[in-house]
């Protein structure tokens, strides 16, 4: 290993490091949620803490990743160290999932973006634990005076970055009361009870007429999917919102302006997660995901 030209550690170092920032970056976007959900989900642990351990993982391996992209591994390698700990944490874990859940499900290791099995990330892990490996016995990095005070203030910020760009949502309860008052307009389900997910959506907004086409492609692939539509602005006509979203399968009322308003406050589409008469999330179109929404019904 000796014979090995520096440039390999230099790429190992570099390939891993940016695995570890990917693995972050997947569980963040399109949205920290999938990744609440799954912990929530797979852990069964209050979401509160599924939120709080989704920004510190996510931190973390951030963290770690950026620090061994740009070889700053702190005094005897302790960077690499911890990495190689995270991935044997990361593999107890996925044992023990694949034992309780099987083989058939996702471990969320790169978010709802890349589907990845226990078995599948288990190897994954076990190559990158053998890669750090190499890279603890054989490479080092920068050893500046501030070796190890940067890595420290880096893991830091990471942390804190985590936290402060995706602060925790605080859920609250919604007065639904308008919606019913018409009772010609008025749902015939009960939105207070049981999970849905709500969109106040304008019939002229580009980006309400965007929410509803996803939510008609969704259901589409699965009529289970617990979406209601809002539609405010009651003197427009509904013709050209059905033709640009083709959404006239997703259940949904008119609003009139006044009501509409006062719970969207002039901002639209409000995509609320409502379960049993609180608001859990409030997300964009983009954000919708298939998965998350299946992992939140359960």
């Amino acid at each position: 290993m000796k014979n090995i030209p520096k440039i390999v550690y230099i790429i190992l170092a570099i390939a891993t490091g940016a695995t570890f920032v990917f693995s972050a970056y997947t569980k963040l976007y399109p949205t920290i949620q999938a990744f609440e959900y799954n912990i929530a989900g797979q852990a069964h642990v209050h979401y509160l803490t599924a939120a709080i351990l989704a920004r510190f993982f996510i931190g973390i391996e951030a963290g770690l990743g950026s620090l061994m992209i740009f070889h700053y591994f702190g005094k005897r390698n302790w960077v690499l160290k911890a990495a190689f700990v995270l991935l044997a944490g990361f593999s107890i874990y996925l044992g023990w999932l694949w034992i309780r859940s099987g083989n058939e499900v996702n471990c969320g290791c790169f978010g709802n973006n890349i589907w990845m099995s226990p078995s599948t990330s288990l190897i994954k892990n076990g190559l990158l634990m053998l890669v750090i490996g190499v890279l603890i016995r054989y490479h080092k990095g920068f050893t500046l005076v501030w070796s190890n005070f940067v890595p420290v203030a880096h893991m830091i910020c990471a942390f804190s970055l985590a936290y402060l760009m995706n602060p925790f949502f605080k859920p609250y309860k919604i007065d639904l009361s308008a919606i019913y008052a018409d009772q010609k307009n008025a749902p015939a389900i009960d939105l207070t009870k049981g999970k849905y997910i709500i969109t106040f959506a304008s019939p002229e907004c580009s980006h309400c007429r965007r929410a509803a086409a996803i939510m008609h492609e969704m259901k589409a692939r699965n009529p289970a999917l617990p979406f209601y539509l809002v539609i405010g602005d009651t003197s427009v006509a509904l013709s050209e919102f059905w033709a640009a979203s083709n959404a006239e399968d997703v259940p949904h009322t008119r609003l009139a302006d006044e009501p509409f308003e006062k719970i969207t406050g002039g901002e639209y589409p409000q995509i609320m997660w409502v379960n049993n008469g609180m608001v859990e999330a409030n997300t964009t179109p983009s954000e919708l995901d298939q998965q998350t929404i299946e992992q939140w019904m359960k």
